[in-house]
């Protein structure tokens, strides 16, 4: 049989307020294109499913609308979903019974019978190959809170990850003992695991943080494959069968060369036989102008150089980020860079600053000296070294000393 594996769709996600549901509707419909031309079994979606825990009418409509749009193109595809840090689990699990009626499995929490155990039967889902036999089990895990866990006293041990170890050995046991000879066992997660590289722009920290990061023996070797969600930067953990998908399309600046894809994972008596990646076209093109800070008049010549896309509709534009680089305060900043991409046919996301200063806070400068041994100027003149080179201009030290003098004279006559 053939998976398909996928995760982080973060629907309704805007990057420095510009919205991105261009680029998510385009990817859903080359998505269903790429599930149909494969002729995928089964579709996986590992976690974040929306960007927010209250979801805009909007992007719930296309999430619902692509589930519709699957199970019409593709009527034998099994698609089962599960939540992430970012999703609301009651939200995600309310149509749950509906959804099921037509082939989709979601998971948005961790489901528990009435009496307090957790419920097998939600968390352990039989996928079906084109003959229409049952050929794999997944244990749909969703991202487990901290209410989801079991108290855990042992000495020794971090009760967070000895918690979350304990949840995911209980429901793989139950699934081993109830799988057939020939049927593949799968799991799917929402969770940071240990060796691996994040985004720190856009992933955030889940349970308690880095220092809670999973290890991957999390993972029985009986498992024939692990799709997992959360990092968006596509990556193998400790073995080939365990993988991030990755995000579908890049969440932040910094995320703009990350080979944003699916995983196409084919599987045949049981075990694992391959796993290739395919990368998900761009349908907004995400810039760096210039390629590193620069000083502001190199900036405004390289904007100046660019070709016009003016073309293109507004919301299939590029979106620019614009380093600069700062010998002294340019209060003009943002109006020069605005002026520069005047009718060029892209959004500015964001004017990202760096200076030529030393960067050294005034305790870390002067580690000897008191604050109140310190004359104004001297203050005034580490914080300009801080982040500007060479002196600060006189005109500035003017303003200063004339500002110094009132507020010296208002406290004298207060």
């Amino acid at each position: 049989m053939r998976l398909v594996h996928t995760s982080d769709w973060h629907l309704g996600h805007t990057l420095h307020e510009i919205p991105r549901r261009t680029e998510h509707l385009a990817f859903f419909d080359w998505l269903l294109g790429r599930l149909d031309a494969l002729a995928a079994d089964a579709l996986l979606v590992a976690g974040d499913i929306f960007d927010t825990a209250n979801p805009s009418a909007e992007a719930q409509s296309d999430f619902y609308e692509f589930l519709a749009a699957a199970r019409k193109r593709l009527p034998q595809l099994d698609v089962v979903l599960i939540g992430g840090n970012h999703d609301s689990a009651s939200r995600l699990d309310a149509p749950a019974k509906l959804l099921n009626a037509f082939g989709v499995r979601v998971v948005g929490g961790l489901p528990r019978s009435e009496g307090g155990s957790i419920d097998y039967e939600k968390l352990i889902v039989p996928l079906k190959n084109k003959a229409g036999n049952e050929a794999a089990k997944v244990v749909a895990m969703p991202f487990l809170r901290l209410t989801d866990l079991p108290a855990v006293k042992d000495d020794g041990v971090d009760a967070l990850i000895e918690g979350v170890r304990r949840v995911y050995a209980e429901v793989i046991a139950h699934a081993e003992g109830t799988r057939q000879k020939g049927q593949a066992l799968l799991a799917m997660g929402h969770l940071y695991m240990t060796g691996t590289a994040i985004s720190e722009l856009s992933e955030r920290k889940i349970l308690g943080g880095n220092q809670h990061a999973l290890p991957a023996d999390l993972f029985p070797e009986s498992l024939a494959y692990v799709a997992l969600g959360h990092l968006h930067l596509a990556q193998a953990v400790t073995r080939e069968s365990i993988r991030y998908s990755g995000s579908p399309i890049p969440l932040s600046m910094a995320e703009i060369n990350y080979p944003h894809q699916i995983c196409v994972v084919d599987i045949n008596d049981g075990q694992l036989v391959s796993v290739s990646s395919e990368r998900v076209p761009r349908k907004v093109e995400l810039l760096r102008i210039p390629s590193e800070a620069k000083p502001l008049a190199e900036v405004e010549a390289a904007l100046a150089a660019m070709d016009s896309l003016a073309h293109l509709p507004q919301d299939e534009q590029p979106i620019v980020e614009v380093p600069v680089l700062l010998e002294q305060p340019e209060p003009t900043l943002r109006s020069r860079i605005e002026k520069a991409l005047e009718g060029k046919g892209v959004r500015l996301a964001r004017i990202s600053t760096r200076y030529t200063g030393t960067g050294q806070a005034l305790a870390d400068a002067l580690p000897q000296a008191a604050l109140l041994d310190l004359q104004p100027e001297q203050v005034l003149r580490q914080r300009w070294a801080r982040e500007h080179a060479g002196e600060p201009p006189s005109d500035l030290l003017a303003a200063f000393h004339q500002l110094l003098g009132e507020a010296q004279a208002d406290a004298e006559a207060a």
